[in-house]
Formats: C-alpha cells, sequence, structure tokens
C-alpha cells in the first residue's frame, strides 16, 4: 500500500518502550509524529533521537505526540537509550516502537512484503529505507511525509516549523509562502473569494498579484 499525504495513517499493535499501544488509540485527539530508523545503534539516528528528546517540550506545547520506530526488538532499545543519552546529553522520552516482525515498516510501505518477517540478519542497508517521518493529524490522517537517506541526518525544527503552518492552516483559511516563520505575513487560500475575503479581512490585503493575497498572521 502507498501512503499519501490525506490518507489515513495505518493502524496497528506493537510493543513500545512504554508498554504495548493501539496507534490511533494511543494518539487520542493529539496530533502525531511517527519516525522510524534501520536499525538500533546506528550512528545517525542517534543524534535524531537525542535531538528529538530535548525537542520534546516543544512539541507538547503543540499538543503533539512523539513516537520512534526502529526495525529491532524493544529489549535492544533500552541499550541504545543509555548510548543516546551518554553521547547526546538526552536519553528518549516517548515510546520507541519494536518492529522486529518487520509488520509496521511494511503497513507503512517502508519495506515490501518480501523483506519477510524477522529483523534478524537483516543490517541497516537492508533497511535503509526506513527512514520516514510522518506528521499525523487529530483525525489520524498523514498531514507530511518526509523520506530520508541514511546519510543525512534529519531536521526536526523544520519538522515543528511545517506543524506550526498545519496548525494555523487547519484553525484559518490560510496558507504560508515559503520559508514562513511563525508571525511572518501569510497568504489567504485560493479557495477563498474576494467576497468571503473581504469579511475575513476587513482591513484588506496585499494583492501582487491577483491570486497572491497577502496579510499579516492571524493572532
Amino acid at each position: 500500500m502507498s501512503l499519501r499525504i490525506n490518507d489515513i495513517a495505518p493502524d496497528f499493535t506493537a510493543d513500545t518502550t512504554q508498554g504495548p499501544i493501539s496507534f490511533h488509540e494511543w494518539l487520542g485527539t493529539s496530533w502525531g509524529v511517527l519516525f522510524s530508523h534501520p536499525k538500533d545503534f546506528t550512528p545517525v539516528c542517534t543524534t535524531e533521537l537525542g535531538y528529538m528528546a530535548r525537542l520534546k517540550p516543544e512539541f507538547d506545547k503543540r499538543n503533539v505526540k512523539i513516537i520512534g520506530l526502529s526495525v529491532d526488538p524493544v529489549d535492544r532499545h533500552a541499550g541504545w537509550a543509555a548510548d543516546i543519552a551518554e553521547t547526546q546529553g538526552y536519553a528518549p522520552n516517548f515510546p520507541m516502537i519494536g518492529d522486529p516482525t518487520l509488520a509496521v515498516s511494511k503497513l507503512y510501505d517502508m519495506l515490501p512484503a518480501a523483506a519477510g518477517d524477522s529483523s534478524e540478519g537483516r543490517t541497516a542497508a537492508d533497511n535503509q529505507t526506513v527512514r520516514n517521518v510522518y506528521v499525523i493529524g487529530p483525525d489520524k490522517k498523514i498531514k507530511l511525509l518526509i523520506s530520508y537517506p541514511m546519510t543525512t541526518g534529519r531536521n526536526f525544527d523544520e519538522v515543528l516549523r511545517v506543524i506550526d503552518s498545519l496548525q494555523l492552516t487547519a484553525k484559518h483559511r490560510l496558507a504560508t509562502p515559503v520559508n514562513w516563520q511563525p508571525g511572518d505575513d501569510v497568504i489567504i487560500a485560493g479557495s477563498v473569494t474576494n467576497d468571503e475575503a473581504k469579511q475575513l479581512y476587513p482591513e484588506g490585503w496585499k494583492e501582487p498579484k491577483p491570486y497572491i493575497r497577502i496579510v499579516p498572521q492571524p493572532l
């Protein structure tokens, strides 16, 4: 199954470092970030997990739950967490899914069905496509999907920026322009007619072209 933006994030049950979960039930009414790793004790992922733990208060402020996945059993994650704490200054403070049967990785189309049903004997290179970030809305739909190569660390500051945009545009009929940061001007969505825009923004807007209508970000 190929996943795309606005698809329902597949539900699953799995063991995690914080106990068994049913994914949709665990998300509840929160936003969520699911990010995956090809194997425990890999260098780039070690830096990512430490940084994500440091950023967790920022996600908490936005009502976003974080969950990681690694294609190894849960009982291996504890040893990795100790290494992460030692080298990065922060241990994972969110659940880490164990995926020793590859079930979740295949469910999310990160591994093909032909990959088998065991993580045993598989290297990080075998699982190199298990390097995705999913942002999931309270409606359980995928709002963002990014795939990273093994040699490039993820930018979780950018994931936060995107979540700020997603939450703003879910509340208002707006879009955010290139390199937008919270507080910058925004764009009235194309689905809003000028008559509607006059009601929403009685002070008017800047219009360099009829299809580009710029207003200050609502508070």
